[in-house]
């Protein structure tokens, strides 16, 4: 008897952690008790690059009803980040203002819009937002602070493949913050609580000076051009820079190739003149 039970506890034991593994492998979908993977939320992240958001609904920090396609036009940095947590979260927030300040300085004031999403439905209400952003100096930055429902918060993670799970610390979550272009397609993803400056306003520099906008004239495109290729990252002050050589190399090269192709008009004029005579 004693020999059946100290076998019978044995097979438990063994068969219990099958039993679990199983049980979480079946909690499936953003917010369930499942174990983070980087790997798996890097691919899902990746994947979702070239996607077109849908016209979700939101609420802003003033109470207001906000969709998606308010911020067509424009391109838009998303970060997506939850009100109650007390490290990672904050670090970012203030990481991505270091760098969005740089961005405009760079690409002009309202070149781009920026937009923080709490993803935790339950509590981030846009009473919590705006205590956060005050917390982390970005209430008066002009960033959108939204609040969504529940579906909402999965439909669109899932778009942006952003996987996050509840865990013991609240969640745990991959750490991006998501690049739009101006028709709502994901244009790149950017990791890191911290990360390097041209990883950021190197997407958004291409999105603002180096396509052309409908409407926009021959004149404009070429300003922005030349302000596309002469605004140059500096290392040395983690900063951007209009950089006047750039500027003046394009010159003499365009003035060279004037020249150049004067001297040829004249040299087929001066030709056929001689072919009258």
């Amino acid at each position: 008897m004693r020999h059946f039970a100290a076998l019978l506890i044995y097979l438990l034991s063994a068969l219990l952690p099958l039993f679990v593994s199983a049980n979480e492998a079946g909690a499936g979908g953003s917010g369930s008790v499942k174990s983070f993977q980087y790997k798996t939320a890097l691919q899902s992240s990746q994947s979702a690059i070239g996607r077109t958001l849908d016209d979700h609904l939101f609420t802003d920090q003033n109470g207001r009803s906000v969709r998606f396609s308010d911020f067509r036009g424009k391109p838009l940095v998303l970060s997506l980040l939850y009100t109650s947590c007390y490290h990672i979260c904050p670090m970012t927030t203030r990481h991505l203002s270091k760098v969005v300040e740089k961005a405009r300085e760079a690409l002009g004031r309202d070149s781009f819009r920026v937009a923080i999403l709490g993803f935790d439905a339950q509590h981030d209400t846009p009473q919590a937002m705006i205590s956060y952003a005050k917390k982390q100096g970005v209430d008066k930055a002009d960033w959108f602070l939204l609040s969504a429902d529940g579906d909402t918060i999965n439909a669109l993670s899932k778009q942006l493949g952003f996987l996050f799970f509840t865990s013991p610390n609240g969640f745990d979550h991959i750490v991006q913050a998501s690049v739009i272009d101006a028709d709502s397609v994901i244009y790149t993803q950017v990791y890191g609580e911290v990360f390097d400056t041209p990883l950021l306003v190197e997407p958004l520099k291409d999105l603002v000076l180096g396509r052309p906008k409908p409407g926009q004239t021959l004149l404009d495109e070429l300003v922005n051009k030349v302000r596309f290729f002469c605004t140059a990252y500096d290392p040395s002050r983690d900063g951007y820079h209009f950089d006047y050589s750039l500027f003046i190399g394009l010159i003499i090269g365009a003035l060279i190739i004037l020249s150049g192709l004067l001297f040829v008009v004249m040299e087929i004029i001066k030709r056929r003149r001689l072919d009258r005579t």
